[in-house]
């Protein structure tokens, strides 16, 4: 359990940096305090064949915490034996990112960004979304359809970041000892623009109000753009 003497409205230590192993195009490591989050990008010149014919392709997310990433240890999902955690957090990422895509503009390809959480101290779903837009964004620069200077197929950028109320005081970006405490708990996905994606929050055994909602929403944007600029420094 960590203990947080940053400023309530600050997000913890943020990096994205260049994955120094791996064979897929897109891949970059994600730390947000001692959140580590291994994101890799990898495309296939086809697409499901429920697909097949539309003229467009799919971008979709898997997300998994390996077993040493949490003490105790977390048990490995094998088989169709998948908890709903793990299935809840991977859509959100899937979408989060097809938000920003142009599908019919990728054309038949597949995009697979797989997160994969190498320690966690709260936030690996908010680590998972911003790293796999930067690991997506290189996987795309690497495909033969973009590698020579065409536009990509994007939008925009996303990233993700949570805010909560931890012992009444809105705050950016918790840590797992600030989850774990919070009265509220929320997770906002925005684009670089600015323009909601998805937000998810929830009163922990507690309500808000409105007044706290827009002081939860305006630290998640604030952290957001900042994590936009550390996004744009390694593309």
């Amino acid at each position: 359990m960590t203990t947080t003497a940053r400023p309530a409205d600050s997000l913890r230590t943020w990096s994205i940096d260049p994955a120094p192993f791996g064979a897929a195009p897109g891949r970059v490591l994600v730390k947000a305090g001692r959140t580590i989050v291994l994101c890799t990008a990898s495309i296939e010149e086809s697409v499901p064949p429920w697909m097949k014919g539309q003229g467009k392709g799919w971008v979709t997310a898997e997300y998994n915490m390996l077993p040493g990433s949490t003490s105790p240890r977390k048990g490995r999902d094998r088989g169709p034996k998948i908890d709903g955690r793990t299935t809840e957090i991977q859509r959100l990422i899937g979408r989060s990112l097809r938000a920003i895509v142009n599908l019919e503009a990728l054309g038949e390809r597949s995009v697979t960004v797989d997160c994969d959480v190498l320690e966690a101290d709260g936030g690996t779903r908010t680590a998972s979304i911003t790293g796999a837009y930067v690991a997506l964004v290189q996987a795309l620069r690497s495909s033969p359809g973009f590698a020579n200077g065409e536009p990509l197929p994007l939008s925009d950028s996303v990233a993700a970041v949570s805010v909560g109320i931890v012992g009444g005081v809105p705050t950016l970006d918790l840590d797992y000892s600030q989850d774990f405490a919070a009265e509220v708990d929320m997770n906002v996905v925005m684009t670089g623009g600015g323009r909601y994606v998805e937000v998810q929050g929830t009163g922990e055994e507690a309500t808000f109000d409105a007044e706290q909602l827009a002081a939860m929403l305006s630290l998640a944007s604030r952290g957001i753009a900042q994590l936009s600029i550390l996004q744009k420094s390694l593309l």
